[in-house]
């Protein structure tokens, strides 16, 4: 089955330094993203109660996003990223999130949201 793109802005209230850590280190991701992350080479293992999923780490920019590919997805342009980007007149921070999903493009977007709001609690923004 084909898998559709979706992208979702949330608006963070904190540095740029500080979200990107939280995107890219284990210790970052077991914040909000899930309940531990263990990491080897470019190989991100996520834990969430119980179960695990293996993602490889596509893309780093520093200081401005990061791109996975679930192993299950790979061979297949799929993959979900998290980029930041400043406002250059508000200097409001966002961060865009790009993901696939297969059918259900609501249930993607409420998965983010509670993902981003455990970020938003993780780091006070």
């Amino acid at each position: 089955m084909s898998k559709t793109k979706s992208e979702f802005e949330y608006i963070i209230n904190t540095s740029p330094i500080i979200l990107f850590n939280c995107l890219t280190t284990a210790s970052g991701l077991s914040e909000w993203f899930c309940d531990d992350v263990n990491l080897k080479d470019d190989k991100f293992t996520f834990f969430w109660d119980g179960s695990e999923e293996t993602a490889t780490l596509k893309n780093v920019k520093k200081g401005e996003s990061v791109k996975f590919q679930w192993d299950d997805d790979e061979g297949e342009d799929y993959y979900f990223e998290m980029a930041i980007r400043i406002d250059d007149l508000t200097k409001e921070v966002a961060l865009i999130v790009t993901d696939f999903h297969e059918d259900d493009e609501d249930e993607l977007r409420l998965l983010w949201d509670n993902n981003i709001h455990k970020l938003k609690q993780a780091i006070g923004g």
